[in-house]
């Protein structure tokens, strides 16, 4: 029987794989959302990782991820990646772009936030189930 996270890891593979497959363009929960995969390096392996999630387009080649981890109490282990590397890539439709990675704060945190929430229903629940302040990060190009 799978873990939580090795069922997690499993969906992901399959995301990404169709992603992959279909220039940046996926079926079922994510049909229709902008979806990215954010390459990262993993703070104490060193390793590539690879995560689908969704972003939001800032302009500018800039955009925001949202470290939601679904409402989960803790953040998402890509989140600590960033901080000790925040060097990353994104595959963003059938391209890949080199960013730096940031976490919003204050006014530029709360805007590009409630967009999401109004967008995307779905962060709010998020918010919701959860204590933390949910981690905004804006993708600068690098």
């Amino acid at each position: 029987m799978s873990s939580p996270a090795g069922q997690q890891n499993d969906f992901n593979r399959m995301v990404i794989a169709e992603f992959r497959a279909n220039g940046g363009r996926v079926g079922g929960h994510f049909a229709g959302a902008p979806l990215l995969l954010l390459h990262t390096t993993g703070a104490r392996s060193g390793r590539e990782r690879v995560t689908p999630m969704m972003y939001q387009d800032l302009g500018g080649g800039a955009v925001a991820v949202f470290a939601s981890k679904a409402g989960a109490p803790t953040h998402p282990d890509w989140y600590g990646n960033l901080a000790a590397h925040p060097e990353v890539t994104a595959e963003i439709g059938a391209g890949t772009r080199r960013f730096r990675a940031r976490t919003a704060a204050g006014d530029e945190r709360e805007r590009i936030w409630a967009r999401q929430k109004r967008n995307f229903p779905n962060f709010a629940e998020y918010e919701a189930k959860t204590d933390r302040v949910i981690p905004v990060v804006v993708l600068e190009p690098a």
